[in-house]
């Protein structure tokens, strides 16, 4: 099994500093979520691993090697501007793929076949691509992505643009390739609902640089700690705390210092002005981390 490791990759293109020290680890059978604002820094970032851009500084390692011609054969990669040809027919293009990569003409026919009856396109091997609906041929990308049996996979924003259906069926397997083959998933994107419920690690990032990863549960304890606190009462709040959402029957309160026994003393302090019908930690989601993370 493979370990992708990416260590202090630096880029500038011109004036801009694309990547400014870029790290980060994918283990094998773990599916690493990365995350950012549009020019932070994730396609170059892919790119570079693949081998497709030169780094000015830094490497990338499979299983603590170099990245070599025989490493790109074993990497599995959906770009974010989708490259298939619209008139040829589907599975046509995924043998052609899987030659280029050193797979038998059996075993490529076999794997295309098998992969568009999982993606719910069996119907459609001799369909040309742009007889497909959109959300088909994201389908047929992520099989172009998986055609040769990959030792890792990289993709940039692989659901954009699909509906909940495609969702359901590319997210089952991805996770399947990680989960039942140990392969390291590593995907970019926006929709921060889906990473939140697939990826075992996230990795948020602004100018070019990791400004926070870990564990989505992790992550989502290392926010602000605040309290919903259900009460009419007003103008009770103890001190080291701060006000920061005040609806009709309830408040939010943030604790300054994160001090461990501040939900007791705000509890107390909440009973004593008077009735509390609700008290709960509120846990931040992964788009209010970003938010904060990016400002």
């Amino acid at each position: 099994m493979i370990t992708l490791e990416i260590r202090n990759l630096s880029k500038r293109f011109g004036e801009t500093q694309a990547l400014d020290g870029m790290s980060l680890t994918v283990q094998p059978g773990e599916i690493y979520g990365f995350v950012g604002s549009n020019g932070a820094g994730k396609s170059t970032t892919m790119r570079i691993a693949l081998g497709v851009l030169a780094t000015d500084e830094g490497e990338v390692l499979f299983d603590g090697r170099q990245l070599t011609d025989d490493t790109r054969r074993r990497i599995g990669y959906m770009p974010e501007e989708r490259g298939l040809y619209g008139k040829e027919k589907i599975l046509d293009q995924l043998i052609f793929l899987a030659r280029l990569h050193g797979v038998s003409a059996a075993n490529a026919t076999r794997n295309g076949t098998q992969l568009l009856e999982e993606l719910g396109l069996g119907e459609r091997l001799d369909d040309k691509l742009d007889d497909l609906s959109l959300g088909n041929q994201q389908r047929v990308q992520l099989a172009a992505s998986l055609i040769h049996d990959p030792d890792v996979l990289i993709l940039d924003e692989p659901f954009s643009g699909l509906d909940p259906v495609a969702v359901d069926v590319m997210s089952r397997m991805l996770v399947s390739r990680a989960k039942e083959n140990g392969v390291p998933v590593i995907f970019s994107s926006h929709q921060l609902d889906l990473v939140q419920r697939l990826c075992d690690r996230i990795g948020i990032v602004a100018h070019g640089r990791m400004v926070a990863e870990g564990g989505v549960d992790e992550l989502r304890q290392r926010g602000p700690l605040r309290y919903r606190v259900g009460t009419t009462a007003r103008d009770w709040y103890p001190a080291g705390t701060e006000l920061v959402h005040d609806g009709a029957d309830h408040v939010v309160l943030e604790v300054a210092d994160r001090d461990p026994g501040a939900d007791q003393r705000i509890l107390h302090a909440a009973l004593a002005a008077g009735e509390v019908h609700e008290f709960t930690r509120v846990v931040p989601n992964l788009t209010d981390l970003f938010k904060e993370a990016v400002q």
